[in-house]
């Protein structure tokens, strides 16, 4: 049992069901709820809306500068908690919850009658790709690589407390990129603050994927002239030769690449024979496409970071790599760029800085005293598992910009500290998925994205009957 949950809790659910009725001045009474360090600003009753129950939404700022969103059922409330993460470097509030999809979103615990919350992480921006709000800023890098984490747990605690005069019976952590980083945090800053994590294409070492890994992929894309080398183009191009060569390596042609580690491609059909065309690949188009593919090392050959860009991605090249031809995406230039400028390194090297600034000789190492603000990526898991915390961790084949080779490196790891995966399979389920892009965003081959996925009813079912998840496909 965790130790968000008290005996006094336990009674007071037998005594008032919480599945009561709560009047909306119960809702808006909320607005004067005292907490240390934080501060509510709003609280208003939020008719039912589509597949969501009426709720009672609660903003908070907790200090120096957490806005905090928590969403409180007005009826029916299951007694339990879901907290959602952020993508990108974050900075608006509920964006997720802006749309449709159940990644990094309320909605999900809402739906089922969960009290939910969320938060911005620490700062306002403009944009998921912003990074000046950073600049010379430790408490804010503080407050997103760990701190906002636990205080939205706090925060929303302290609103179940007050709502519905009781502390919720289990909680539930949910997130996919740098919400999955978040989740991995959560694991070990705090290991008995959630009973079950979901983890998705989990950007856990931030410092060797947004500045090591990134900064090479630029670099050995960008000419001498400082032009692209390969683009939209030519990535249908060699996503065509892949899917060629590769699809029926696991046995079957069904336009899946179900491990890209079982393929290896030879791109030398396509190289150009005269001059360069658009239907051939040029030495130095050639050259990026095999840099990419090894991932960064150093001049002495030592790997930087795990594997490189996997093959199947490449439909998906345009939105992370390329940009397409009406000049949307190249999304990982506009992270390392502003990453290395304002949060990579310990003293910030600002506006000036570029990708093509990264040394790969010295600065991995100047990436370290930033790395244990931000990163997750200890595979050490034995206090999480000694609280009997569950965690689904699922990761698409063919993500392009968070790398699915860091994600089996960290699970195996995982796995050898545990005493064996037989071990770690007890709090530990991990998912592999075949075609799908970065946290399942742009629908992949047969259309499999994250609408594909339901990783929240497996949890369930784990959590509260002891089942094992088998699958995360939605049905």
């Amino acid at each position: 049992m965790k130790q968000h949950v008290s005996a006094m809790a336990l009674a007071m659910a037998a005594a008032v069901p919480a599945y009561a009725q709560q009047s909306d001045g119960a809702c808006t009474a909320l607005r004067d709820t005292v907490m240390d360090a934080a501060l509510v600003t709003s609280a208003r009753v939020m008719p039912a809306a589509d597949t969501l129950p009426a709720y009672c939404e609660v903003r908070v700022t907790a200090r120096p500068a957490i806005s905090i969103e928590v969403r409180l059922p007005m009826q029916d409330w299951n007694g339990k908690y879901y907290q959602s993460g952020c993508g990108g470097f974050c900075g608006i509030l509920g964006r997720a919850d802006a749309g449709g999809g159940w990644v990094n979103a309320m909605r999900p615990g809402l739906e089922r009658g969960y009290a939910t919350a969320t938060s911005d992480s620490g700062h306002h921006a403009l944009s998921v790709t912003e990074g000046s709000w950073a600049m010379n800023n430790p408490n804010a890098e503080r407050d997103w690589g760990w701190r906002s984490i636990g205080e939205t747990h706090r925060v929303a605690q302290a609103l179940i407390g007050a709502f519905y005069d009781g502390a919720s019976e289990q909680a539930i952590f949910q997130g996919c990129s740098t919400g999955g980083r978040m989740a991995h945090v959560a694991a070990q800053r705090y290991p008995e603050m959630f009973d079950g994590i979901i983890s998705g294409a989990p950007a856990m070492d931030y410092t060797g994927l947004v500045a090591t890994k990134m900064a090479w992929l630029v670099q050995a894309n960008t000419a001498a002239d400082g032009s692209q080398i390969i683009g939209p183009d030519e990535a249908t191009l060699i996503g065509d030769e892949v899917m060629t060569q590769c699809d029926g390596a696991d046995g079957t042609e069904d336009g899946l690449i179900a491990d890209p580690r079982a393929c290896s491609v030879d791109l030398a059909a396509l190289a150009c024979t005269g001059e360069d065309s658009a239907s051939c690949l040029g030495e130095a188009e050639l050259a990026t496409v095999a840099k990419w593919r090894e991932g960064p090392h150093n001049a002495a050959g030592e790997q930087l970071y795990p594997g490189g860009i996997p093959e199947g991605s490449e439909p998906f090249w345009w939105l992370w790599l390329t940009g397409n031809d009406k000049g949307a995406g190249r999304s990982i230039p506009a992270f390392v760029e502003n990453f290395g400028r304002y949060m990579a390194f310990a003293t910030d090297p600002g506006p000036e800085w570029t990708p093509l600034d990264f040394d790969f000789e010295t600065d991995p190492a100047r990436l370290e005293t930033m790395s244990t603000v931000y990163n997750g990526d200890n595979p050490d898991l034995s206090e999480f598992r000694a609280a009997g915390g569950k965690m689904i961790v699922w990761h698409g084949w063919a993500d392009a910009i968070v790398t699915p080779y860091k994600t089996i490196e960290w699970y195996d790891q995982a796995a050898e500290l545990a005493g064996g995966e037989d071990t770690l399979k007890e709090n530990v389920a991990l998912f592999m998925v075949p075609g799908l892009d970065h946290c399942g965003i742009l629908p992949g081959p047969g259309g499999i994205s994250a609408a594909s996925l339901d990783p929240m009813s497996p949890m369930e079912a784990w959590l509260n009957d002891g089942t094992r998840p088998a699958s995360i496909l939605a049905e």
